[in-house]
């Protein structure tokens, strides 16, 4: 199903192409004036209009030291119980298996922060940065495709552990952190802006990149991947590094570039 819906969404089909993209607007109530370009008509595929960039201003940035990477919904967040990250009430996974079974990088995040946010259809879906940070590794983790809406999160064991993932570690102003960008049903890929295309190809075997001789900075606020179909991004930070906002809640819509969080003072 997965293949099928990427093959479709990359391809350019004229007519057929404009009527998807046009009942995909209609159910799933796009905000087209939101993008920077809003005619639905001259998007060639429907990739093409799925990670349509938005206009110029549609985002501005908040005062905070840490801006929410995507347009979405937060499904949890908070701190990580020694290695232990909160899915949903019954249900908890570990940042060892998360990251790929990288016991040296898990091992940084150890009684630290993270923060878990859901992209619907209807989202925005480029992911950006959250703060300014410089690319060291990047982590291919082959894996399920389940589904990663709330329900079930909320039912699945392990759900962002268990699925495809793209794990990019970076190096910050606080220390290290982490953005898991998780594959789901249906999404045809996930790219990043200084690999490109990550998946496909899904091999059966962990592949990794190393950024050492030739770092990519990327600032804050600015993009860093996007979704080819929707999913979700988990971020990690190290221990007494970030305060989240104080109207984040479970469930609650966020927008890009809102605040997430200053930086904590009180370690």
């Amino acid at each position: 199903m997965t293949v099928l819906a990427g093959k479709i969404a990359g391809a350019r089909g004229g007519a057929f192409t404009t009527a998807l993209i046009r009942a995909f607007v209609n159910f799933y109530g796009v905000n087209m004036q939101e993008a920077a370009n809003p005619d639905i008509g001259s998007y060639a595929s429907f990739n093409e209009f799925f990670t349509r960039p938005l206009r110029e201003g549609a985002r501005p940035f908040a005062n905070a030291d840490f801006l929410c990477p995507v347009d979405g919904a937060v499904s949890q967040f908070g701190r990580i119980h020694k290695d232990r990250i909160f899915q949903a009430k019954g249900h908890e996974y570990s940042t060892l298996a998360l990251v790929g079974g990288d016991r040296q990088l898990a091992g940084l995040f150890e009684d630290g922060e993270f923060a878990t946010i859901y992209l619907s259809p209807k989202d925005y879906h480029r992911i950006h940065m959250p703060c300014d940070g410089r690319l060291t590794r990047m982590i291919y983790v082959p894996g399920d495709l389940f589904s990663v809406n709330p329900t079930t999160a909320r039912g699945v064991p392990n759900l962002f552990a268990r699925n495809e993932r793209v794990v990019c570690v970076f190096d910050g102003k606080d220390g290290p952190f982490v953005m898991v960008l998780v594959g789901a049903t249906i999404v045809g890929s996930m790219a990043t802006v200084w690999h490109g295309v990550v998946n496909p190809p899904r091999t059966a075997d962990i592949r990794e990149w190393r950024y050492d001789d030739k770092p990519v900075d990327i600032a804050r606020g600015k993009e860093m991947g996007r979704f080819l179909l929707g999913s979700t991004v988990v971020m990690l930070f190290p221990k007494n590094t970030v305060n989240f906002n104080p109207d984040w809640k479970p469930e609650r819509l966020v927008q890009l570039c809102e605040a997430m969080g200053t930086r904590r003072t009180d370690a």
